[in-house]
């Protein structure tokens, strides 16, 4: 894959503006993005995620992998204006409440953004947890109802290999399943993947939910859900991509786990510039944990992500996310991989018990003769 042209699909995208329940403006994109590209097809359930196929030769597996991501990022969602230059907006995802007031932010209507800047919010109480629901917005200009409003951030902006971006979260994960969408289409080669785009993960994976409840999702496919995911201190941005065990609520499939790391170790082998980790990432719950709870051979890949959620604990102040692009070109070669292996996904972790079967062929005389004696 170009790796120009990989960042450039990855800017397109993480210049759109979304909000949970306000994501047309990236799927609109999506949906111009595979109509030129006629290797794909695209079909919209009726919750409004979209599924893209892709499909070529006799040997396309019996269990393809469908790649999934979200198209949504935490963000307001206008809903009144209270006065000339006041706007009520309604606050979707996980912020913290100290990072809001004073805080700049920015509406798209149509085709301009509108500024303001948050004056007071309400919050509200979750379990133990205090979480923002409307706030009052001081606005330069009318803002029309259901325009989704972002944290006043400009596009995206590489210094040092890293870009920085009002929301990575998840259009990286996005972005990396259309350049990969790309490069089958460009290239053509033999093999199968579905790419699924998700709706309001972030008030609680409804999309993916729904997509499992529609038989979105063929129930053949292996499903790998695509993250951002905060950095931590044993997960570091730089060190490639992350084949992520598990999360805070739960571990994935073991064995869709390890047919993803078998191909990233086939990868690794081929191609010497490519690198991952296999990690827990635990920081929280990702979409990886819906399609296991509902009856899905899942596992996760993410990106080491930085100032999560805008949130920059250094500072106590939001900041622009950011990525690795090294980490995401080998996103972008993992997924190509995962669309044309030549391995193919049983429900069994074929190494592991190759291991086994050996270790118990060596020893079990030795074990029977001496519990014998």
């Amino acid at each position: 894959m170009n790796r120009r042209l990989s960042e450039r699909i990855l800017s397109d995208v993480m210049s759109m503006p979304t909000a949970p329940f306000a994501e047309e403006h990236v799927l609109d994109h999506i949906r111009a993005f595979v109509g030129k590209r006629k290797s794909l097809r695209l079909r919209e359930d009726k919750a409004g995620n979209l599924l893209v196929h892709y499909a070529r030769g006799t040997g396309k597996p019996a269990r393809p992998v469908c790649l999934t991501a979200h198209v949504d990022h935490p963000g307001f969602v206008a809903d009144r204006m209270t006065g000339e230059k006041t706007l009520r907006g309604i606050w979707r995802g996980g912020v913290l409440p100290e990072y809001f007031p004073d805080a700049r932010v920015r509406f798209f209507d149509g085709d301009r953004w509108i500024k303001g800047t948050v004056r007071s919010i309400k919050t509200a109480k979750r379990g133990a947890r205090t979480v923002v629901k409307t706030a009052s917005i001081d606005v330069k200009d009318a803002v029309p109802p259901q325009c989704p409003g972002m944290w006043d951030f400009p596009d995206p902006v590489v210094r040092n290999n890293r870009i920085y971006t009002r929301g990575a979260d998840d259009l990286a994960g996005a972005g990396a399943m259309l350049a990969c969408a790309h490069a089958l289409d460009a290239t053509k080669p033999d093999g199968e993947c579905y790419f699924l785009f998700t709706r309001a993960e972030e008030v609680g994976f409804v999309g993916a939910m729904a997509a499992c409840k529609l038989n979105t999702i063929p129930k053949r496919c292996v499903v790998v859900a695509v993250e951002t995911s905060s950095e931590l201190a044993h997960a570091r941005m730089g060190d490639g991509p992350i084949l992520r065990v598990g999360d805070k609520a739960t571990t994935f499939t073991s064995t869709a786990t390890a047919f993803a790391g078998a191909v990233a170790a086939d990868l690794d082998r081929s191609k010497k510039r490519f690198c991952y980790q296999r990690r827990l990432m635990d920081g929280g719950t990702c979409e990886s944990s819906a399609y296991c709870a509902l009856g899905f051979d899942a596992t996760g890949i993410c990106l080491a992500l930085g100032n999560y959620h805008n949130m920059n604990k250094r500072t106590g102040k939001l900041g622009p996310e950011y990525i690795d692009l090294n980490d995401y070109a080998n996103l972008v070669a993992w997924f190509i991989a995962l669309a044309t292996t030549k391995r193919r996904y049983t429900g069994r972790d074929g190494d592991l018990h190759k291991l086994l079967d050996g270790i118990q062929r060596e020893h079990n005389p030795l074990l029977y003769e001496t519990a014998a004696r």
